[in-house]
């Protein structure tokens, strides 16, 4: 890319670019000397102070009295900010600090326009020169903050002049100067001595001389010459780029990758020229890059991404630099650093969540420290601290639960980044560093799909596509060896995906792993273990658009980990030829009303609510949904999740579905959520249990129980589910409908409890105010997820304990739903349909005592009982045809058997009277 172009990408970020802005009081000119450790200077240089220009100039006034002085442009002269420094500034100060150093510039400025809501703002540039070094631009004034701004990091000494060229419509007030202070290592990272470090030979980053044979083997064969192709063909070609040591310019995302593909092409093959050119690339490029003061669009992405590049060069092509080039390289690194969002040191933010979990860490500070490892040990002891000494640590109790607290969107985009530090020790030291669970996550990206493309939602959803982050499948499936992976990359565009990052496709995939598509070999069901407590159950891998396959899933019990993660303890999804129960709501934009107040709240998913009017809102919220509790809290350690009752939300009880198949007739979850939600609850289960009837007709069957107990009688309790379609009624049940390119699916919710003359149920748009939930934040959207319905029961008497009782029937296009035959007796529920009976326990308690089951069924019948207290269980037939001992164990808590009709009693202990 040209100069010409770089300027004018410069120009249009910094114009729609917004900062953060730490507003800091006003001393003296005389520099005083704080009293504390860190020795932080701060000082306020004024207009007076200031040598001014009255040929560009005027001078206005803040106050009558005091008269507060300002300078502002004079009419006219405004348009010659574009160029340099072919004119005079508008001011001039001269420095005077108490001693060389970095320092911190802040501009306080006053703007002179009218800022309604709404209204586009134009960020304002001042252009900013030290003597005569190369002017830079920083912004003054943006949408966000209009005066105060942080102007970045400065080398000042006494005796240099500053000067300042002004923008129109700005009057300025003051700069304010102070003394620039690092942040605060740790006294544990300070100390802190790796067990895993760089090797002394190179290269070290993505390959060492132990495996780089493999990687350059691997070129030319299977998928990978394709992409090899491409590599060499760009490689070869010279990139042009003329720049101008005297002016600075923005990112350019071409050059560097573009120093990267060259960068790989010279270590896979040897090719000076073409290193050289890289190298030539990459220090010229870092000599004249600069981000300024620029803070939105999370900018840390492209200052790591420049950072990364130059890490790759300095390793890649290390044998072909000089000293010269090596020390270029490293200062530039070292320069970009602290104005990445964790800082340098990078302690500003903790590791385990947010923006330092994703690249900055991961990849590009990593590939940083591992470069400059001989040079510099220091960056690589910071990293490997907050590497190996608190995220792996952290990913190895999450994933536990082989799913992304962070839901599947942020989960992909964040999760690829890990992966990445997973890969660079990998490859760096032969050795796994993080626990073989983080690749367990391939998982969860395989389970959520539905089919025509589709997926279950979780957290906070950006895409608008089935899987945004095809990187992260490949990072997963080569570094787990697992073909079913490689499939699902192949069937999202991976292949054509992986042109837009050869180098990473070339380092790790495979090309002697055979990708398999078919996915039958998977389970149908599949559960999440105890830290994000879920169940996802389906009736077949049909991802065709025609499919007839029913998908459901339901969470709960585990810890909450906040940020994007979502107050959803016990929410469910029910797809069927479309979504049939469904999360509603858009993500736009991080922590607005609608967000705080709607989209990540209870309310927005399919769950039990309970009210109490003296409940205290959280912050930034305004509305009481009477949901779980809502967190954007973290934990920062296992220990912290486990022992801190915030992070607390709820325990899986029961997790099981049919043994010895891989499509089971039936799927079990139950959790405890009495910890999700405030002291409103006293208790609180939910349980769900998946039927696969293997029926075209009627595909699948889910029973739900809710058993909920509310701290006083006075607090109003709501079942609620959403859907994208207006619901209809067909005598007291509920059909929801949705369809797939004219294939109809239905879904038929018959609630048993309470019983109809004891409950209500409510049918209402989101944009209906008078919904007895009151009104809803509402985005303007086409998205049907943005609008939808709502379906709400809820007992015509308040009462502390309130029991809700209900079957979903999924059915094709005009089916009528089966016969449900209900009965409660000895703390059961017994529900039978077709040739299926189910008994759960009809409260939170575990099902201890004897107790016989009628079967009228002529047939055989597939008979499930859940809920069991663990331990040894006796099924035994009336006419003595069944004698069958079980062993229930925890976790589990089910008994299934098949068994004609009769009368069977259920006992616990065993019985040694079999064959009788």
């Amino acid at each position: 890319m040209s100069t010409c172009k770089n300027h004018i990408l410069f120009f249009l970020v910094f114009f729609t670019a917004c900062m953060a802005v730490t507003v800091l009081s006003a001393e003296n000119y005389s520099l005083q000397k704080r009293t504390a450790e860190d020795e932080k200077y701060k000082a306020t240089l004024t207009v007076d102070y200031a040598k001014n220009n009255n040929k560009t100039t005027n001078v206005i006034y803040k106050t009558a009295s005091p008269k507060t002085k300002l300078l502002t442009l004079k009419k006219g002269v405004s348009e010659r900010v574009n160029t340099d420094t072919e004119t005079d500034p508008d001011i001039v100060y001269k420095v005077k600090v108490p001693e060389a150093g970095r320092y911190r510039l802040f501009a306080d400025v006053i703007r002179h326009e009218v800022i309604k809501p709404g209204m586009n703002v134009e960020t304002r540039l001042v252009k900013i020169q030290i003597n005569n070094q190369r002017v830079t631009r920083r912004i003054v004034s943006n949408l966000h903050e209009y005066s105060g701004h942080d102007l970045g990091i400065f080398n000042l000494e006494t005796g240099q002049e500053l000067k300042l060229w002004l923008p129109e419509k700005i009057s300025f007030e003051a700069i304010r100067i102070e003394k620039y202070v690092p942040l605060e290592v740790p006294a544990d990272a300070a100390s802190y001595v790796p067990t895993v470090v760089p090797p002394t030979d190179r290269p070290r980053l993505w390959v060492n001389k132990n495996n780089i044979a493999d990687v350059r083997e691997n070129l030319t064969k299977g998928e990978n010459l394709a992409i090899w192709q491409i590599v060499e063909k760009t490689a070869k070609e010279p990139f042009p780029f003329q720049f101008n040591i005297r002016k600075e310019i923005f990112y350019n995302t071409e050059l560097e990758d573009a120093v990267i593909i060259k960068s790989f092409y010279y270590l896979m093959t040897g090719n000076r020229e073409i290193g050289k050119e890289a190298v030539r690339l990459a220090v010229d490029y870092l000599s004249v890059l600069e981000f300024g003061n620029v803070k939105s669009g999370d900018i840390t992405r492209e200052i790591g991404k420049a950072i990364y590049t130059a890490a790759i060069t300095y390793d890649w092509c290390y044998n072909l630099l000089d000293e010269k080039d090596k020390q270029s390289l490293y200062d530039n690194m070292m320069r970009l650093a602290p104005d990445m969002e964790i800082g340098w040191p990078p302690f500003k933010e903790h590791v385990v969540n947010g923006h330092a979990s994703e690249a900055q860490v991961n990849r590009d500070f990593l590939a940083m420290s591992i470069a400059i490892y001989d040079k510099d040990p220091e960056p690589y002891r910071y990293i490997s601290y907050l590497l190996l000494e608190h995220l792996i640590p952290m990913r190895a109790f999450e994933y536990q639960s082989p799913r992304h607290n962070q839901g599947f969107d942020y989960g992909a985009y964040r999760h690829g980044w890990e992966m990445h530090a997973a890969w660079m020790f990998y490859r760096m030291t032969g050795v796994r560093v993080f626990n073989d669970n983080v690749a367990d996550l391939r998982k969860y990206w395989l389970y959520m799909r539905l089919p025509a493309g589709e997926r279950m939602y979780d957290g906070d959803k950006f895409s608008k596509t089935h899987f945004a982050y095809p990187e992260t499948l490949l990072l997963d499936y080569s570094y787990a060896d697992d073909a079913v992976t490689k499939g699902e990359f192949e069937r999202r565009g991976g292949l054509e995906r992986a042109k837009d990052n050869p180098v990473l496709f070339l380092l790790v995939n495979n090309p002697d792993l055979k990708a398999e598509h078919d996915l039958t070999s998977l389970p149908l069901s599949t559960e999440f273990g105890p830290v994000l407590g879920s169940l996802i159950a389906r009736t077949g891998w049909n991802m065709d658009k025609t499919s007839n396959d029913v998908v459901a899933e339901i969470r709960g019990g585990g810890y909450h980990f906040g940020n994007h993660k979502h107050a959803d303890a016990g929410s469910f999804q029910i797809y069927y030829r479309g979504q049939q129960v469904a999360d509603l709501g858009i993500y736009g934009a991080y922590g607005t009303p609608y967000d705080f107040n709607f989209y990540k709240r209870s309310v927005s998913h399919n769950m039990i609510l309970v009210k109490d009017p003296d409940e205290k809102l959280a912050n930034r919220t305004k509305i009481n949904d009477g949901g779980s509790r809502f967190n954007q809290r973290n934990p920062k350690s296992p220990d912290e999740a486990k022992n801190d009752p915030w992070f607390d939300y709820g325990t899986v009880l029961s997790a099981d579905f049919e043994a010895n198949t891989l499509k089971p007739s039936y799927s079990y979850f139950k959790a405890d959520l009495t910890a999700a939600y405030y002291s409103k609850v006293a208790n609180y289960t939910r349980s769900f249990c998946f039927l696969n009837m293997n029926r075209e007709d009627v595909p699948a069957v889910i029973i739900l129980a809710d058993d909920l107990f509310a701290s006083k009688d006075n607090f109003d309790a709501y079942w609620k589910i959403n859907t994208l379609n207006k619901p209809g009624r067909l005598g007291t049940d509920v059909v929801l409908q949705n369809n797939k390119d004219g294939f109809v699916g239905k879904t038929h919710i018959n609630m048993l409890l309470p019983l109809p003359e004891n409950r209500e149920i409510e049918i209402s748009s989101l944009k209906d105010s008078s919904s007895v939930l009151g009104p809803q934040y509402q985005i303007k959207s086409s998205y049907p997820e943005a609008n939808g319905y709502q379906v709400v029961a809820f007992p015509k008497k308040k009462e502390k304990h309130n029991r809700f009782l209900t079957v979903f029937q999924m059915t094709a296009d005009n089916t009528k739903p089966m016969p449900v035959d209900f009965k409660e007796e000895n703390g059961q529920y017994i529900i039978c349909l077709q040739d299926r009976m189910v008994c759960l326990s009809s409260g939170y308690q575990q099902i201890q005592s004897p107790f016989t089951l009628k079967v009228d069924q002529s047939s055989e019948s597939q008979i499930l009982i859940t809920d069991l207290k663990p331990g040894f269980w006796n099924v035994q037939s009336e006419n003595g045809a069944i004698n069958i001992n079980f062993k229930v164990k925890t976790g589990k808590n089910t008994i299934f058997f098949r068994g004609g009709k009769g009368r069977y009693l259920i006992t616990p202990g065993r019985s040694y009277e079999l064959g009788k």
